[in-house]
This record gives structure tokens, sequence and C-alpha cells, in this order.
């Protein structure tokens, strides 16, 4: 079940899908609120970050100041891969967007602002039309 590492394959390969909702991180002191499905967990020695949707996160009376849309690539990426996220973020930062990366085991997942989703998607769809 390994994953790809070729970065040529990852980047011609990587299709990235936006995926529905708002999504909002948030810090917590005692675990995951009840009614709560974060998609991301971080364990820090501040507390747990939470990555979530919006809506959720106001439910639970959650504070949080950066709202944005979730991109998945579709690639499966070996997470031992190396230059994916650097060129990923590259892409997007000589765009003006920030991008907040989380890697699971199969995928590489995009945060980026809201409102520059769609946006972002296509220049990842460019970036991966000129590698391939």
């Amino acid at each position: 079940m390994t994953g790809e590492s070729d970065l040529r394959k990852l980047l011609s390969g990587m299709r990235p899908e936006r995926n529905p909702g708002r999504y909002v991180f948030t810090t917590t002191r005692g675990g995951v609120p009840s009614g709560v499905s974060p998609v991301v967990t971080v364990a820090e020695s501040e507390g747990l970050t939470l990555v979530l949707r919006q809506e959720e996160a106001e439910a639970a009376g959650l504070e949080f100041d950066y709202v944005a849309g979730w991109i998945t690539l579709r690639v499966h990426s070996a997470l031992a891969a190396v230059g994916l996220t650097a060129a990923v973020s590259r892409v997007l930062a000589e765009s003006g967007l920030s991008c907040n990366v989380v890697a699971g085991f199969h995928h590489d997942h995009l945060f980026v602002p809201y409102a520059d989703t769609d946006r972002a998607v296509s220049l990842l769809e460019r970036l991966s039309e000129r590698t391939g």
C-alpha cells in the first residue's frame, strides 16, 4: 500500500478536489466537544487543535478566526515523498494564498482561504497540467 514518491508523477496526478463546506481551526483543552466531528486533530502542549466545519464550531461555541476551504490532492502520496508540499505551497504563495497542509496516510489535504478555494484548485490544476 505504498504511495507514490516520484515528484513528477505526484504533481501530474494530484487531481485536486474541493470538499464542500467551510472549515475552521480552533483549539480546546478539554478534548473534542460533544457534537463535533473534526476532520483533523493535532495534540499540542497548548491544547488540542481541531479542524472542523464552521457550523459545528459555532454550535459548540468554539472561537476561530480563519475560515478555510478544504482541498484534497487525490494522488496517493507516500509519506516519505519529497517536494510535493513545497511545489504546491510555492504555487499558492506566488499567488498570495496561504495554505495549511495536513498529510494523511493516503492523501495530502490543503486548507486555503475559503473565498479563494476555487482559484487555488485552478492553480493546482494548471501546475498538474504543466508537469504532465
